[in-house]
């Protein structure tokens, strides 16, 4: 830094070379008392009014106004890098350093790893004139699921000179989102027609009980639950409700995480992708049949110890929270999934297809989904098991799909796990993740 002890060596210097004679000497003393304080100053002010920003493009169906652009594995996203001068004194140089993560490799251009090991750093310089605007232009290849942060960027600035230098950081984080990979049913090796049983049989109407229009008198066959006791003692007469009936196709998808019977044995990290890329597959051809979708799982995204619950519904944005719900799930399971199937299906709706979706078939497994359809729950298994060990012993009318994981057409090159990449700071999560939440 700049400061007085320069202005004492310059008088120094001249000193010494009236003593001495030395011109030279007269020259640096010249340097320090004009260029040097100049160049000093131009340092000190030289990152005041500027502005570095990240402009990641996305697509209408992609660009969700929370969280972040969105992206499937293996697609090119445009990014776009801007920095502003935005003040009279011009940069003679600037150097910045982006951070962002591996799996985000550039199509052209290299990332500098840095000691973390899963984040780059991505450097590039820059010269702007006063109250200019240069952009520089890239693209990233998404290679895995998962939530991408950009940042912190670290900017280094000077004076036109180069003799000083300082730098300073910006801790604002930019994020893309990367959904599992979505295949066709058929390809997954699913029946083209009602892979979740009868459309007859899953149109049956049922009444919403959240929905009274009326009331009737009693009738011996009606349930107590149904009495609409204020009308009773109006009337003083029993009085049951009428609730307005439904025609709703209810689909709710249970995810189960664990890759093997117990949690402690660890994870097979290509079969949890898969299983997340079968739901994932699922889920869009639910909501692009009009169903009432739903997504419960029994791991958890990063920094969380809570299970990820979609709740079901037909929100124009259900396709994408559930979808950004399995980008961001790990490994970590908050439970077995027998035991969140028996604790979560009496808060869904009566009539809903459950859809389980695993990798390991379990006698637990088995006993609650016997428990589940003893009480009338329709049922769906999706079994991943290359050789089932034992035959799966349930009734007829439970829809069973075994689906090989080895033979699944899902390109192994964009297989990934989100602790491998998951950073120091929770993503931006912006689905219900408790029920009623």
């Amino acid at each position: 830094m700049f400061n007085r002890s320069w202005i004492y060596l310059a008088i120094f210097l001249i000193l010494l070379a009236l003593v001495f004679q030395v011109k030279a000497w007269f020259v640096v003393a010249a340097f320090l008392v004009t260029i040097l304080p100049f160049a000093w100053w131009w340092n000190r002010h030289s990152l005041d009014g500027v502005s570095y920003q990240r402009i990641l493009a996305a697509g209408p169906f992609r660009a969700g106004a929370e969280g972040g652009p969105r992206a499937f594995p293996g697609e090119v996203v445009d990014l776009t890098l801007r920095v502003t001068n935005q003040k009279l004194l011009p940069l003679g140089w600037m150097q910045v350093e982006d951070q962002w993560s591996t799996a985000l490799p550039l199509q052209e251009g290299d990332l500098f790893p840095s000691p973390s090991g899963q984040m780059g750093h991505l450097r590039i310089a820059f010269s702007l004139r006063w109250y200019e605007r240069v952009n520089r232009h890239y693209q990233v290849r998404c290679t895995r699921r998962g939530f991408y942060p950009f940042g912190p960027v670290r900017l280094i600035a000077g004076d036109i000179f180069g003799l000083f230098a300082h730098s300073q950081s910006q801790t604002h984080l930019d994020w893309l989102i990367v959904y599992p990979q979505v295949l066709p049913l058929e390809t997954l090796g699913f029946p083209p027609k009602d892979p979740f049983g009868e459309s007859k049989a899953t149109w049956r109407i049922f009444e919403d009980p959240s929905r009274t229009i009326g009331v009737r008198d009693h009738q011996p066959q009606d349930s107590l639950r149904h009495v609409h006791w204020k009308a009773t003692a109006r009337r003083q007469d029993l009085q049951v409700k009428v609730y307005e009936p439904t025609t709703s196709r209810n689909l709710v998808i249970m995810l189960n995480v664990a890759t093997f019977a117990r949690h402690w044995q660890g994870v097979n990290p290509p079969l949890l992708e898969r299983t997340i890329g079968v739901a994932a597959s699922i889920a869009s051809y639910a909501v692009e049949q009009r169903y009432v979708t739903g997504l419960i799982a029994n791991g958890s995204i990063p920094h969380s110890d809570q299970p990820i619950k979609v709740l079901p519904s037909r929100r124009p944005d259900q396709l994408v929270r559930m979808l950004e719900a399995l980008a961001a799930v790990t490994s970590f399971s908050t439970s077995s999934i027998e035991s969140l199937l028996l604790s979560e299906s009496p808060r869904l709706p009566w009539g809903s297809t459950l859809v389980v979706v695993t990798a390991v078939i379990t006698e637990d497994l088995l006993a609650a989904l016997l428990q589940l359809h003893a009480v009338g729950r329709r049922l769906v298994l999706v079994s991943l098991e290359d050789e089932p060990s034992r035959p799966y012993s349930l009734p007829a009318d439970v829809l069973i799909h075994h689906l090989p994981a080895g033979q699944l057409p899902f390109d192994d090159s964009l297989l990934g796990e989100p602790d491998a990449w998951a950073p120091e700071v929770a993503p931006p999560i912006h689905f219900a993740r408790r029920q009623g939440s």
